[in-house]
């Protein structure tokens, strides 16, 4: 009830971020609810007119300030240009915004870099592929935000690089199959090989031993 009467406000009221932080550290399900509503606007974000999305923004952007919600929120968002539309550009931009204003360019770049945190910003600053990196670097570089991005774009210099390295790994280890594949074939062959001669030697055992035989019967009957 509270995003919805903060969504229907002409203007951003500040009294329903503040209500729904105090909620979330009265009680662990309060928290989890409001994290639950989180996911479940982003979702239907395209659905909102802007000034709707606009507040929603706003109010999360206070919870997430005053860690009355967790960050692992944002792992439901995926800023790349298939899977993003106009109006959820919009809100993660309020959404960012308005972070960086509450908390601070500093501290939202310290937050961000967060060891712990970092699964679920895989979807904001995506690594894996340059034109997602550029999308995102290029997105959040619109809005006023380029500081968040240096991180990204270290790693995208090094992109080239690190494909060029993956692609001769991924070869090597194709050869090296295809080696042990061979070495296999080969081995069986030899093997059938080595049969083979033992079978012809045992052949000729015997071929001989009948022989003999014969040459015995011979020599008794003459006898």
């Amino acid at each position: 009830m509270i995003i919805e009467c903060c969504s229907q406000e002409k203007t951003f009221v500040r009294y329903y971020a503040l209500l729904g932080a105090r909620f979330c550290m009265l009680r662990r399900e309060f928290q989890a609810t409001f994290e639950d509503c989180f996911a479940k606007q982003y979702a239907i974000i395209h659905r909102l007119e802007t000034n709707k999305l606009r507040n929603v923004a706003k109010l999360f952007a206070h919870l997430l300030s005053v860690d009355g919600i967790s960050w692992g929120v944002l792992g439901c968002i995926r800023l790349t240009e298939e899977d993003t539309t106009s109006s959820s550009r919009i809100f993660i931009k309020y959404l960012f915004q308005e972070l960086s204003e509450y908390m601070g360019l500093v501290k939202l770049n310290q937050r961000l870099a967060e060891p712990s945190l970092q699964q679920y910003f895989t979807g904001i600053f995506p690594a894996d592929s340059m034109a997602n990196m550029r999308f995102s670097i290029n997105f959040f570089t619109s809005i006023g935000l380029g500081g968040i991005t240096d991180r990204q774009r270290e790693l995208y210099k090094q992109m080239p690089r690190i494909m060029a390295e993956r692609r001769a790994a991924e070869e090597a280890a194709r050869k090296a199959a295809g080696g042990n594949s061979n070495s296999g074939g080969s081995s069986g062959g030899s093997s059938s090989s080595s049969s083979g001669s033992s079978s012809s030697s045992s052949s000729s055992g015997s071929s001989s031993s009948s022989s003999d035989s014969s040459s015995s019967d011979s020599d008794s009957d003459s006898g």
